[in-house]
């Protein structure tokens, strides 16, 4: 009768385990090293930098659309 391999199921069971907690070593040092106000989740959803029209100032702040397209 054949028997089972334990060695072979308990190293598979110890790598998962070890890969798992490589990867949510992984994810704790992103959110660590993300921004905290938020800004990751806005350019995920591709509403991020886009600066084609110039409407941001010196300091990176948004400037209203009618002060951006030249109305005075």
């Amino acid at each position: 009768m054949a028997r089972n391999n334990f060695s072979y199921e308990k190293r598979q069971r110890e790598l998962d385990k070890k890969r798992k907690t490589e990867e949510k070593a992984k994810r704790k040092l992103d959110a660590k090293n993300a921004p905290a106000d938020g800004s990751e989740a806005v350019q995920q959803d591709g509403e991020g930098d886009n600066d084609e029209d110039g409407a941001t100032g010196e300091d990176g702040d948004q400037r209203p659309q009618a002060a951006a397209s030249g109305q005075a």
